[in-house]
């Protein structure tokens, strides 16, 4: 919520925006104000050649994605899956970009087995001898191939979860026996495999922790025989403008490894598709000589030292732009492998629980007494459920975190020549830390140190792999509302085609408490029992006899506990649902078996 109020809706459908790729991954189109993570971004010439292999063929950048169900995505940024057609666009001005491969000399073959090509057949001039002299870099071996099956929840028919699909993309091999990927590669696993490179053996994998806001996922393999002969992926820095940068990844088009070269075009905070969050990214132009295709999610970015430096993992899709493919950068990546050290999970991205305004208007800042040297902005709202709620207020400037100045447009020094949200500074903290702040409150200044938790949404982005929860009465189905539940019901462009009451609260409400839940009548399974209320769909339920709703627990123990003649449900838009309490518990068991409905609530509502 560390973030400045998102514009207001126009009318019309808007150009698309942002994509999710083919792994089926939980996204959201529409910024939601929550913490910063930091992406770098790089850009893409549109052709490049690179003669590593004995035929000469380009190094193509093309995935393997998921096979079985459509796209359940986003349309602007998509998870380093977005088609971008090979060679110069017509118009297209200006030289392509030298392609970086990272190869290292290799020794030249002995006159015997040379002499035994001859006799096969193979005959090779001097010139073709020489390029097989060379050898790519061995840290390549340690990219591997993950594939997943993925079980989906099933939101529309809450008991149960549709049908199985496959999907490929890639990780990398660290130290201390771990794989990293992305987590939407993994989402809703039922199976993960994964096999090395040159290998004709697929190794089953366990999922150690998911990071579903900095879409990282990692991953153990207990077969010995996995780990031999291969050497962990290095980490470095944070890479600069124009630094070279090599992905390395299984995409679509073949089942061999793939390069893909281009240079760091920019780092800023940057949306995460997947997670629905903001954190530090690295924008590349990737210089290739095919598509960004489905597969490369989750493949190591290498530096020309042969330092990882990144993970690819989504991709731009827009009219006006190409070739533009994203990385989550090694801080961000640091970030969520101490994590899993210090707690054994994954713990997430704490914030500061805060909307903000930004001071740039000189009445503005006179006006709530900031004096001429002084800059900051200034705090909307404070979450509820945020720790910060009990130290800072509305109206509050912001001058400072952890020491560092806060200008007026909310950015912070980042490097020579760069700033940079000062979202990035609370993400690089950990759950449960401090930071001490510097507010401005009716002129005058305070200091207090400020608890960091994790961000509790109304309507939450994941489900984190649980069940979706559900309770029926005389047939009409109760449901929490959450991201995929949105998308399920209305598809990739739920953001526009969602209730409007429903879209105001994922975009701008709080929770009061840590439990509150948004609870509506998802469906009505028709019944002699419900007849005239068939038609009300995604509605939320605000009190059931005159007592506010807190969460579907809250609700289901309610009803289950009323001892009064007549069950009655308040709706948003002033509806109201009576049913005769006897009558309707007793038609419940023949409609659950009517269509086959194990249980009338999931299992967490039963204890």
């Amino acid at each position: 919520m560390d973030a400045p109020p998102p514009p207001p809706r126009k009318r019309g459908r808007p150009a698309k925006h942002a994509k999710l790729g083919n792994h089926g991954s939980a996204l959201v189109t529409t910024q939601l104000n929550s913490r910063t993570v930091v992406a770098a971004v790089v850009g893409l010439p549109d052709t490049a050649t690179a003669a590593i292999s004995k035929n000469k063929k380009d190094i193509s950048n093309s995935n393997s994605g998921r096979k079985g169900e459509g796209n359940n995505g986003m349309e602007d940024v998509e998870m380093m899956e977005q088609t971008i057609p090979p060679g110069r666009r017509p118009g297209q001005r200006g030289r392509p970009r030298k392609k970086t491969v990272l190869m290292v000399p290799k020794k030249r073959e002995s006159g015997a087995a040379a002499a035994a090509g001859k006799a096969a057949g193979n005959s090779i001039s001097d010139r073709e001898l020489r390029n097989e002299d060379v050898k790519d870099a061995p840290f390549m071996d340690a990219v591997v191939k993950v594939f997943c099956v993925h079980t989906e929840p099933n939101f529309s028919l809450p008991w149960q979860r549709k049908r199985q699909f496959s999907s490929n993309s890639s990780g990398f091999i660290i130290n201390d026996r771990r794989v990293l990927t992305n987590a939407h590669s993994v989402e809703h696993h039922t199976q993960v495999k994964v096999k090395k490179r040159g290998s004709d053996t697929k190794y089953l994998a366990t999922v150690l922790a998911i990071g579903t806001e900095c879409d990282i996922a990692m991953l153990t393999v207990s077969n010995d025989e996995f780990w031999e002969d291969v050497t962990p992926v290095e980490f470095g820095s944070l890479p600069r403008l124009q630094d070279a940068v090599t992905v390395v990844g299984y995409p679509i088009g073949g089942d061999t490894i793939s390069v893909t070269s281009g240079v760091v075009s920019r780092i800023e905070v940057t949306s995460y598709v997947h997670g629905a969050t903001e954190l530090l990214g690295v924008q590349a132009s990737l210089c290739i000589d095919a598509a960004i295709n489905a597969g490369n999610s989750g493949g190591p970015a290498f530096n020309d030292r042969g330092e990882c430096v990144g993970i690819a993992f989504q991709s731009l899709k827009h009219d006006d732009a190409e070739n533009i493919g994203y990385v989550i950068p090694t801080p961000v990546i640091n970030h969520f492998i101490t994590d899993y050290v210090r707690n054994g999970d994954y713990t997430g991205f704490p914030i500061l629980g805060i909307e903000w305004q930004k001071m740039e208007n000189p009445d503005l800042r006179k006006a709530l007494g900031m004096s001429a040297n002084q800059k900051g902005v200034r705090i909307r709202r404070v979450e509820p459920t945020a720790p910060a709620a009990k130290q800072l207020q509305s109206s509050d400037i912001l001058l400072s975190f952890d020491g560092i100045d806060i200008a007026n447009d909310g950015t912070v020094p980042f490097r020579h020549g760069e700033r940079i949200g000062f979202s990035y500074l609370v993400s690089q903290k950990y759950t449960g830390e401090s930071a001490r702040v510097r507010i401005l409150r009716e002129s005058k200044i305070k200091e207090c140190d400020i608890h960091l938790a994790n961000h509790k949404r109304l309507v939450p982005a994941h489900i984190k792999g649980k069940p979706p929860s559900y309770y029926i009465l005389a047939g009409i189905v109760f449901a929490a509302i959450s991201v995929p539940y949105l998308r399920s019901e209305y598809g990739k462009d739920y953001d526009y085609d969602a209730p409007v009451k429903l879209l105001d609260k994922l975009l701008h409400a709080m929770s009061q408490t840590e439990e509150e839940q948004l609870v509506v009548v998802s469906q009505v399974l028709v019944a002699d029992i419900n007849i005239g209320y068939e038609d009300i769909v995604n509605t939320q339920v605000l009190a059931f006899n005159g007592t506010p709703v807190r969460n579907l627990k809250h609700l289901a123990n309610m009803v289950e506990t009323c001892d009064g003649q007549f069950l009655r449900f308040d709706l948003e838009y002033q509806q109201i649902v009576v049913l005769e309490a006897a009558a309707a518990k007793a038609a419940t068991p023949e409609i659950l078996s009517t269509h086959c409905i194990p249980s009338a609530m999931s299992d967490d509502l039963k204890t």
